[in-house]
C-alpha cells in the first residue's frame, strides 16, 4: 500500500500535509515544557497554567469543526494561512503577558486555536480530497507521522531554547518556526482536487452534520475519542510534572516527550497500515486497551529515568495513531465531501476529554501534591474507550465512500 505513495502527484500532497503538522503539532505538544519557567517566573501557581493550556486544548479542538467548515466551503489554502499567523502571533506576544487571563488569550485561544485550524480536519480533509480513495489509509498515516515526528524534534529542541535562551526566548522562537510552514500550504492546495463518488446526493452540509449526529456509530466513535483526548493531554501536559515530583532533571521530561513522538511515527505508519487490512473499529479497541495496560504497568514499577524511556515509548505507539483509524471510520460512515467538518466534530470532542485531563491534572497537583488519581482514571477511560469502540456498524473498506450515488 505504501509503495503508491510513491507517485510524485500523491508524495507531493502527502509530505506537504505532513510538514504543516510537523510544525504545528510539534510546537503544540510542547506547551506543558513551560509550566514550571512560568510558574518561576510569573508566580501564576501551577493550577492557574494548567487552566489556561487546558482552556487551549478545547479551542484547539473547538476550532477544528469550524475550519473544517470554512475549507470546505472556501478552499484550504486561506483557512491554512490565516491559522499559521494566528498560531505565530500568539506564541509572540505571551512573553508580554503576566497574568492567568493574558496566558488564556495567547497560549489558550490565539496559539492553540491557531495550531488547530493547521491541524488533522484542515489537512487530512485536504489531502483525502486531492489523493485516490486507494491510498488515503497509507496517506492519512504517514500525515499522523509528521505530526509526530514535529514532537520528537521540537521537545528537546523547545527545552534547549529555555536553557539557553530564557522562555521568552523560546516562545518568539516558536513564532518565527510556526512561519516556516507557510511555503507548504501552496504545495498541498495547488494539486487539483479529485473527483470522488459519496454517499448520496449532497444535501449540504448542515445536512451532513445533522445526519451524524444521529448516526450511534458516530457518537459513539466520538466517546471513545473523549477518553483519548484525556489521556494525551493529561500526559503531554503533567508528564514534565510527573517527572519532576520523581527528582529527575527537566531533561528527562523533554527526551521523554521526544521519544513519544519518535514511537508514534511507526505507530502511525502501522496504523495506516492496518487500516487497510483490518477493520479501524478493531484497531481502535486494541490501541485503548494498550493504554490500560501500560499505564497499570507504570503504577507498578520504580519510576527512573529508563522506566520513563521505555514508558514514553509504549504511549508512542498508539499516541496519535488513533486518528488514521477515527478519520477512516468517518470516511466510510459519510464520504469525503464533508470530511474535514465531520472530523472535525470528532476532534472537537477528543479535545473536550483533552481539557478535562489537563485541567484536572493542575488541580490534583494542587489538591493532592502528586498525579495519583488521574492515572487511575486514566486507565479506567482507556478500558471503556476499547469497549465502546465494538458495537460501532462500520461498512468494509471503501465501500461507503467508493459506492455509487
Amino acid at each position: 500500500m505504501f509503495r503508491a505513495l510513491r507517485r510524485p502527484d500523491v508524495l507531493f500532497v502527502t509530505l506537504a500535509a505532513a510538514g504543516i503538522l510537523m510544525v504545528t503539532m510539534g510546537i503544540r505538544q510542547s506547551f506543558g515544557l513551560f509550566i514550571n519557567p512560568l510558574n518561576i517566573a510569573t508566580g501564576m501557581g501551577v493550577a492557574s497554567i494548567s487552566l489556561a493550556l487546558a482552556i487551549g486544548q478545547f479551542s484547539w479542538g473547538l476550532i477544528q469543526p469550524v475550519a473544517g467548515a470554512m475549507a470546505d466551503r472556501f478552499g484550504p489554502r486561506p483557512v491554512l494561512i490565516s491559522g499559521l499567523l494566528i498560531m505565530a502571533s500568539g506564541c509572540a506576544i505571551t512573553p508580554l503577558v503576566h497574568n492567568a487571563f493574558g496566558l488564556t488569550v495567547t497560549l489558550g485561544l490565539l496559539a492553540s486555536m491557531g495550531s488547530g485550524i493547521g491541524s488533522f480536519s484542515v489537512l487530512i480533509g485536504a489531502a483525502a480530497q486531492r489523493l485516490p480513495g486507494d491510498v488515503r489509509g497509507a496517506a492519512s498515516g504517514v500525515i499522523n507521522a509528521g505530526g509526530s515526528f514535529g514532537q520528537f524534534i521540537f521537545a528537546p529542541l523547545i527545552q534547549k531554547l529555555i536553557q539557553s535562551v530564557g522562555w521568552m526566548g523560546a516562545l518568539w522562537s516558536m513564532a518565527m518556526l510556526t512561519l516556516t510552514a507557510l511555503p507548504l500550504v501552496g504545495k498541498l492546495t495547488n494539486a487539483a482536487e479529485i473527483p470522488h463518488a459519496h454517499t448520496g446526493a449532497d444535501k449540504g452540509l448542515w445536512h451532513a452534520i445533522r445526519q451524524a449526529l444521529k448516526n450511534p456509530s458516530f457518537l459513539l466513535l466520538n466517546a471513545g475519542f473523549f477518553t483519548c483526548g484525556f489521556h494525551v493531554a493529561f500526559l503531554v501536559t503533567h508528564l514534565p510534572g510527573e517527572i519532576n515530583l520523581c527528582g529527575l532533571p527537566p531533561g528527562v521530561a523533554s527526551w521523554s516527550l521526544a521519544i513519544i513522538g519518535l514511537a508514534n511515527i511507526f505507530g502511525s505508519l502501522i496504523a495506516g497500515a492496518c487500516i487497510a487490512r483490518y477493520r479501524s473499529k478493531f484497531v481502535l479497541a486494541v490501541m485503548y486497551a494498550s493504554r490500560a495496560l501500560l499505564i497499570a504497568w507504570y503504577l507498578l514499577v520504580a519510576h527512573t529515568e529508563v522506566t520513563y524511556y521505555v514508558f514514553a515509548a509504549g504511549l508512542g505507539l498508539t499516541w496519535l495513531s488513533t486518528v488514521p483509524p477515527t478519520a477512516a471510520i468517518v470516511g466510510k460512515l459519510f464520504g469525503t465531501r464533508y470530511l474535514a467538518t465531520l472530523f472535525g466534530l470528532t476532534l472537537l470532542a477528543h479535545q473536550a476529554g483533552g481539557f478535562l485531563g489537563a485541567w484536572l491534572g493542575g488541580v490534583s497537583m494542587a489538591r493532592f501534591g502528586d498525579f495519583g488519581w488521574m492515572w487511575y482514571a486514566d486507565m479506567i477511560l482507556a478500558l471503556l474507550a476499547a469497549l465502546i469502540n465494538l458495537p460501532i456498524r462500520e461498512a468494509p473498506l471503501f465501500r461507503a465512500v467508493l459506492k455509487p450515488a
